[in-house]
């Protein structure tokens, strides 16, 4: 099963509880639009480097479309699909006024220098400069992208629209960014994850965490977690991972990061695997790297008792079963990494009244309530429903858009 199947699958899953007509679940699943573009741009040495660039807009009934744009070498368009209508539901279900949408580029960012990453990202918005904007479709950062990528869009798209801020966010604080947009994945996270030890009645202060990918999002969810008191064992990145039953020393590893840019070779852990991460025995675990990491062929293996998902789409229908089965509590994408689509928000916000940017302390009183204000909403459902958190999540974000289309008129 593709990662566009298994959306569907979810979709079908909540679908079936809000009584939807198969026209209806046809026209809220499939993507208003694909892009599908080459990207040739002039190499350092002369050559010429041709990439295919992607951007789906899946749905704007409730706003302008909103979504990451991603540089990995895996990036292909039923990838993407999948991703653009998760942000449909995500954006309706932490009840802010976006559709969704997601692009990338096929191409591995750390083989390029720094003027090749430029040139290939101004090409990409020579391309596509039409079909996005504040008002049509704002991009963000994602996997393989940074705010250094978000600056380059802005500056680009303003050559074509005049100046605007609005039109992509996720940019550096000193070009209209916002404070706290960069840790805001990672600080949902870690909300979400203390929100819900509270439900389970699970002290921090007893609780083990193991997390699979220590990039943006990992990193600030492992940190703030560490703060309140979590025992974070086991972390990882592309080239392996690093384990310490008493627990790691959080700061001192993102201080190593910053420095070395991987965990390998932090001397305070013993050496793992990717694998090994996600069946080592611990109480909660967060996959925050890429997606389809959880199948049929390890769901059994995994011992954590609670997951939360970082990473978008990182489980498959099949493997989410066997969770069920095996009464393991999983908190879904749609709602776990909702943090850094918020944070956009305000950003957005901001830039459209071209207002300065609030304080710190402002984004995260505003983030928290929202998030937990999402999260209490879809664990009262599960319990009324008796449903999963997932399909719990999936009714709430399908149910306003259903709403909002039907209300708009088709």
């Amino acid at each position: 099963m593709d990662a566009f199947e298994a959306t569907r699958w979810y979709f079908n899953q909540a679908a079936d509880h809000l009584d939807l007509t198969d026209n209806m679940r046809t026209l809220l699943v499939t993507p208003q639009r694909q892009i599908t573009v080459e990207v040739a741009i002039e190499m350092d040495n002369g050559e010429i480097g041709n990439f295919m660039g992607f951007r789906v807009q899946h749905d704007n009934s409730r706003g302008p479309m909103k979504g990451g744009l991603r540089y990995h070498p895996e990036v292909q368009i039923d990838e993407v699909q999948s991703m653009a209508a998760l942000m449909t539901w995500k954006s309706a279900l932490v009840n802010i006024p976006y559709g969704g949408a997601k692009g990338g580029i096929a191409v591995d960012p750390h083989t390029l220098s720094h003027g090749e990453l430029e040139r290939l990202t101004r090409k990409f918005i020579d391309q596509i400069h039409d079909f996005i904007g504040p008002d049509k479709d704002i991009p963000a950062p994602d996997l393989g992208t940074n705010a250094d990528v978000m600056a380059w869009i802005m500056n680009h798209y303003s050559r074509y629209a005049g100046f605007s801020p609005a039109c992509v966010t996720g940019k550096p604080v000193e070009l209209y960014g916002s404070p706290g947009r960069e840790e805001a994945t990672g600080r949902g996270v870690y909300l979400f994850t203390r929100e819900l030890l509270k439900k389970l009645g699970r002290d921090p202060k007893q609780t083990t965490v193991a997390i699979q990918g220590f990039g943006n999002v990992g990193s600030h969810a492992a940190l703030f977690l560490h703060e309140l008191g979590a025992r974070i064992v086991a972390v990882s990145d592309v080239c392996g991972g690093l384990f310490n039953r008493e627990g790691l020393d959080i700061p001192a590893l993102s201080g190593y990061r910053k420095e070395n840019r991987l965990i390998k070779g932090f001397p305070l852990g013993e050496a793992i695997s990717n694998d090994e991460l996600l069946t080592s025995d611990v109480d909660v675990l967060i996959p925050a790297a890429l997606g389809g990491v959880f199948t049929t062929q390890n769901a059994r293996e995994v011992r954590a008792k609670i997951i939360v998902e970082a990473a978008n789409d990182p489980t498959r229908p099949g493997a989410d079963e066997i969770f069920n089965e095996r009464g393991i509590v999983v908190l879904p994408d749609i709602l776990s990494n909702a943090g850094g689509v918020t944070a956009s928000y305000f950003e957005w916000v901001q830039n459209r009244q071209h207002f300065g940017a609030w304080e710190l302390p402002r984004v995260r009183k505003e983030l928290e309530r929202i998030l937990t204000d999402a999260f209490d909403r879809v664990w009262k459902l599960r319990g009324r429903k008796n449903v999963s958190l997932r399909t719990a999540a999936y009714i709430v974000g399908i149910g306003r858009v259903g709403r909002a289309t039907i209300l708009g008129g088709i």
